[in-house]
């Protein structure tokens, strides 16, 4: 009965240092990334106000990202793609997609040789593209539907 108790209680500090240590080390790793966005911008089927925004990866290899305003009046969790880096462009930075007044947060690159974050499109953004399908001939159509704009970001 000693033993079992003895046993039990080494198994529960075990835990305790590796959840510990984990902690530790995910807290030393920079995810992220803060930015003022000038304009009101849509994430999944919520529209977030202009502001001062931190975007923190979620999960073991950032599967989802958190996209929060400074002042804790908005926040998404949103599912997320991992993207490599395509070009010489390595600093930290947001880009939308432009349908108009609309924008759509696309992706979130920390900078360096990190890989970059591309957020599911929304039920909302998938519709618009279909509208614009519907209306532009099938040549002019081949090309991008949308403007991406990029803004640039701070890593903490």
């Amino acid at each position: 009965m000693k033993k079992q108790i003895v046993k039990g209680f080494s198994m529960l500090v075990l835990v305790i240092g590796l959840a510990t240590a984990t902690a530790v080390v995910s807290a030393g790793q920079s995810n992220r990334v803060d930015t003022n966005i000038p304009f009101d911008f849509v994430v999944g089927d919520k529209v977030l106000p202009a502001g001062q925004y931190t975007m923190k990866e979620l999960g073991a290899v950032g599967q989802a990202i958190l996209i929060s305003q400074k002042d804790a009046k908005s926040s998404v969790i949103r599912l997320t793609n991992e993207l490599q880096p395509k070009s010489e462009n390595t600093q930290a930075r947001l880009v939308f997609h432009r349908y108009g007044q609309r924008y759509f947060l696309a992706e979130v690159w920390r900078g360096g040789d990190s890989a970059g974050r591309r957020l599911m499109r929304s039920r909302q953004e998938r519709a618009i593209e279909r509208e614009l399908a519907a209306v532009v001939s099938k040549a002019e159509f081949a090309g991008n539907t949308y403007e991406a704009v990029e803004l640039l970001a701070v890593v903490r």
